[in-house]
C-alpha cells in the first residue's frame, strides 16, 4: 500500500496542497499521463498481489479480474478511511 505513494502514505507529494510539487510543472496531456501512470501502478500492484497471495487468479481470467477489482476498491476505501501518517508513525509502522 505504501509503495503506491497514495494517501495515507503520500509523503513525497501531497495532492491536497495548493501547489503539489512536480504536478505544477505539467499541463494537459502530460498531467493526465502522470495520473494514468499512477493508477496503472495501482492496478499492477493489485494484479501481482492477487496472483502471488490469493493464488486463485490462475483459475480463470474472470476470477483474476474480479480479484483485481476488489483489491482496487480496497485501495479506495483505505484512502478514504485513514488519515495521513506522519513520517515518525510510518517508521514505527514499518
Amino acid at each position: 500500500m505504501a509503495e503506491t505513494t497514495r494517501a495515507p502514505f503520500d509523503f513525497a507529494e501531497w495532492e491536497s496542497e495548493i501547489v503539489s510539487g512536480f504536478n505544477i510543472e505539467f499541463t494537459g496531456a502530460l498531467f493526465a499521463l502522470i495520473f494514468l501512470a499512477e493508477y496503472a501502478r495501482i492496478l499492477f500492484i493489485c494484479m501481482t498481489a492477487s496472483v502471488w497471495f490469493l493464488r486463485r487468479g490462475f483459475l480463470s481470467p474472470v476470477t483474476l479480474t474480479l480479484e483485481i477489482l476488489i483489491l482496487s476498491i480496497l485501495f479506495l476505501l483505505i484512502r478514504g478511511a485513514y488519515p495521513r501518517y506522519r513520517y515518525d508513525l510510518l517508521i514505527i509502522l514499518c
